[in-house]
């Protein structure tokens, strides 16, 4: 298919010039905008927009993630005005396959993480972390340097457990735009970093990447899922067993109206044009 200059394949996607400046395709799932591209057109893409050093807003959504967006329309307008809404739980990428992305893939945040790192590396693109602990960022200096021979590791800071005052945030921007960093990904968990990323859009110069709990798994101090766990779809069990008390309540409030919104939409076949208000409507019904 060809939109112009920009051209999408199933495993190859073709970036020019002026495919910067384009949108990228996408598919309705709950009404949330997810972007339609392979892991490595995905990342090819945000390598792209970084070596530019664009400002862009990059959400890594699970069920969790759209749900949050399905209850409070300020968050749905942050992901709809998102560069990229990355599929990150399997719930997402079966939607997406059964309206017509047969060949969607997962693109989960250590992916992102991973597969960004190792192209940044090769692109002379420089990186920046922001969230989590000082001991959790250190650990991670540690293993970047391991993995990734020769990757610009631009900035490393946690971020105090309140709002940054006017000058503190004024003097975040700088740091980082003055790192020249090409992606930051960012550890606040959702929504806060998502709001945060949307808050600082134009003024960093940097592709935003949000990212929640990579850090702590990647410096070693959480356990990632078994493959098999995450191709399964049962990755939330497995990080449920984890953390019962803090993944509960979500779990219990987030996945049983996904699957009534999810079912909705496979039996109504919605247009990608569908409102809002018409999924929120449907739920306050059932």
């Amino acid at each position: 298919m060809t939109l112009g200059s920009l051209k999408i394949y199933c495993g190859n996607f073709g970036i020019t010039k002026r495919a910067l400046t384009m949108k990228l395709p996408k598919i309705d799932v709950i009404g949330v905008p997810v972007t339609a591209l392979l892991l490595e057109d995905q990342i090819a893409t945000m390598i792209a927009w970084a070596k530019e050093r664009s400002s862009r807003v990059v959400c890594v959504a699970n069920v969790h993630m759209l749900m949050e967006a399905y209850w409070d329309d300020s968050f749905h307008s942050i992901l709809r005005e998102a560069d990229i809404v990355a599929p990150d739980g399997m719930p997402l990428v079966w939607v997406m396959r059964l309206v017509g992305r047969r060949y969607q893939d997962r693109t989960a945040g250590m992916d992102i993480f991973l597969a960004a790192c190792g192209k940044a590396v090769k692109e002379n693109v420089g990186i920046y972390l922001l969230g989590c602990t000082e001991e959790v960022l250190e650990s991670m200096r540690y293993r970047l340097q391991e993995d990734f021979p020769g990757l610009k590791l631009a900035g490393a800071e946690s971020l105090p457990f309140r709002p940054l005052t006017e000058g503190e945030d004024a003097e975040l921007i700088e740091r980082v735009n003055a790192s020249q960093a090409g992606l930051t990904f960012i550890a606040l968990g959702c929504p806060k970093q998502e709001i945060w990323m949307a808050s600082h859009k134009n003024k960093i110069q940097s592709v935003m990447l949000g990212v929640g709990g990579v850090f702590p798994v990647y410096a070693g101090t959480q356990k990632r899922a078994p493959l098999w766990v995450r191709e399964s779809g049962l990755e939330w069990l497995y990080r449920l067993v984890q953390e019962p008390r803090r993944l509960w309540s979500r779990y219990q409030k987030t996945i049983p109206p996904f699957i009534w919104l999810a079912i909705w939409q496979l039996l109504r076949r919605p247009s990608p044009q569908r409102s809002h208000n018409s999924w929120r409507s449907f739920w306050h019904k059932v």
